[in-house]
């Protein structure tokens, strides 16, 4: 009997930079098993048309969309839905009301994946504004005693993609430093919207370098796998506890109006070689 493709969702948790979703669509083609099909989407201009959401009051008002999307896509059936931004923004709130559907995100994908590869990484990031959040949540992770520092190239979200020549220099600096300097022995690229870079800091620096978006996807993609082979879901016992569906049906708010702004599919069957930076 054939199998049903695995289905992931990635989620870019902004709404005015549909542009965006082109960009992780390609990487969800170029790194996604061949049975996997991924949804690369992103929230309507109603949850309040931001470009990024550095601040964390911008997070704060993206939180809903991101609940709104996952609950959604609980209800279509995904296997599981990846958040795409470094912040983790909303992912105990969205895997509270996921169902049996797996919620990740890129910090706590890109840690786990790092520490099965090497006992010290550094992490790059955009903006020293970034850096207080993004350690403790790397700190809450467990990964404190592994981390060699944050180092930031101050470039913000809207800008790694604008001259790649400018942002591969910055970003190949500063893992020089964390490599050389603190000794880091794996990088983490500490913003999804760092994608297409890591082959290139590979190359340069000699160690692993883990892109955030790609290890999200893929993180997503193994709970799966394990979720058909193994029947491991998310828990709902105590912490876990989800609310109940009369309140939430009480409450409202959940399921009303638009919940996607934009969706690119890239079927099953669509699979390519990773590409190399550009």
């Amino acid at each position: 009997m054939t199998q049903s493709p695995l289905k992931i969702m990635y989620l870019n948790p902004l709404a005015s930079s549909a542009a965006y979703d082109d960009i992780f669509a390609d990487m969800a083609r170029d790194h996604k098993l061949p049975g996997t099909e991924v949804h690369v989407t992103s929230l309507p201009e109603a949850e309040g048309g931001f470009t990024h959401i550095e601040y964390r009051s911008y997070e704060a008002m993206v939180t809903r969309g991101i609940i709104r999307a996952a609950r959604q896509a609980a209800r279509e059936g995904f296997d599981a839905f990846a958040i795409g931004c470094f912040y983790d923004t909303a992912l105990h709130d969205a895997r509270e009301i996921s169902g049996d559907m797996i919620v990740t995100a890129p910090c706590q994908s890109s840690c786990e994946i790092a520490s099965t590869i090497s006992n010290r990484f550094g992490v790059i990031v955009g903006r020293r504004k970034w850096v207080h959040q993004m350690q403790s949540t790397v700190h809450d992770l467990g990964h404190a005693h592994r981390l060699s520092g944050f180092y930031h190239v101050e470039l913000g979200v809207t800008e790694f993609q604008a001259d790649h020549a400018e942002t591969g220099r910055r970003l190949i600096e500063a893992g020089r430093k964390a490599v050389e300097e603190d000794f880091a022995e794996a990088l983490i690229l500490g913003c999804t919207m760092e994608v297409g870079f890591y082959r290139e800091v590979e190359r340069k620096l000699g160690v692993p370098v883990i892109d955030p978006s790609i290890a999200a996807l893929k993180r997503a993609e193994y709970a799966a796998v394990l979720k058909r082979q193994c029947g491991w879901i998310p828990s709902r016992k105590w912490s876990c506890e989800a609310p109940p569906e009369e309140e939430i049906a009480r409450f409202g708010g959940f399921d009303d109006g638009e919940i996607f702004g934009n969706r690119v599919v890239v079927p099953a069957e669509e699979a390519g070689p990773a590409r190399r930076a550009a």
